[in-house]
């Protein structure tokens, strides 16, 4: 898909609040050829209204299988951002947007398509 996209102008990023080395792991691990840019301490995250802190209960969960999500972003806080994607377009304006509390649902990669070739 992002062959796709970028043979239709577009660039295609992703934010994450993990620091870099973190990050660069996940970048080989998926075989990416996109970045993954980082949003220390959820910054832009926070500037979209998309950050939310881990209630403790989850911590415990998230604990059981060795996940630290504070560790990863390099910071106290056991934060991150709802999953989120934007188009935007070559004004500087959002031209789409799908985001969705719950982390499994996420839009198609088709329809970001059909956006990116609409603009």
């Amino acid at each position: 898909m992002h062959g796709k996209l970028k043979a239709a102008g577009a660039t295609l990023v992703a934010l994450s609040p993990q620091k870099p080395q973190f990050a660069r792991a996940m970048e080989a691990k998926l075989a990416l050829d996109f970045p993954i840019l980082f949003d220390e301490d959820n910054r832009i995250a926070k500037a979209y209204g998309l950050a939310f802190e881990f209630p403790e209960d989850l911590k415990e969960v998230y604990g059981l299988f060795k996940i630290d999500i504070a560790r990863s972003n390099g910071t106290e806080l056991w934060e991150v951002p709802m999953p989120a994607r934007y188009v935007i377009g070559t004004d500087g304006k959002v031209a789409h947007a799908v985001i969705h509390p719950d982390y499994t649902k996420r839009p198609e990669p088709e329809e970001t398509l059909a956006v990116v070739t609409g603009l």
